[in-house]
């Protein structure tokens, strides 16, 4: 399942995330909840700037339907976190990502990740076509 997504390069684009004191757990490494809301981050921050939109205003918006993560390296506070973003699988509702959390500089990753965002009509909560400035933006991620 993670096998296809292993190195930095693999990835088309990347975020920045600072880890947090409050991230660590008592063992002194970022707890596993926590990388659910870095998957979480890295995709809407991305969306929000390759499609220079306000996601939130938008008439369908993505409601995570699964996520899931493979823990290989110990993350920990202070630590800055590349998030490498790839594109799995895009549908006419639904997004499949592929996330990779990197230490600085690291070429192998410290946790693989997939991310699912299933589009939704804003008031109803109904099932409906992605947006077509997230599409484009989610394009981008595609294997060249």
């Amino acid at each position: 399942m993670y096998d296809c997504l292993t190195t930095r390069a693999d990835f088309r684009a990347f975020r920045t995330i600072s880890t947090r004191w409050m991230d660590n757990d008592h063992y002194g490494h970022v707890n596993n909840a926590v990388y659910y809301s870095y998957f979480d981050t890295a995709v809407n921050s991305y969306l929000i700037e390759a499609s220079g939109t306000d996601i939130r205003q938008l008439p369908a918006i993505g409601i995570v339907a699964e996520s899931n993560c493979r823990f290989l390296t110990p993350l920990s506070f202070p630590q800055a976190v590349d998030a490498g973003l790839a594109l799995e699988k895009l549908g006419n509702s639904s997004v499949i990502y592929r996330i990779g959390l990197f230490q600085a500089r690291a070429a192998e990753p410290a946790a693989i990740g997939r991310f699912v965002h299933v589009y939704v009509d804003a008031q109803t909560r109904r099932v409906a076509p992605i947006p077509e400035q997230i599409r484009a933006a989610v394009g981008k991620l595609s294997a060249p």
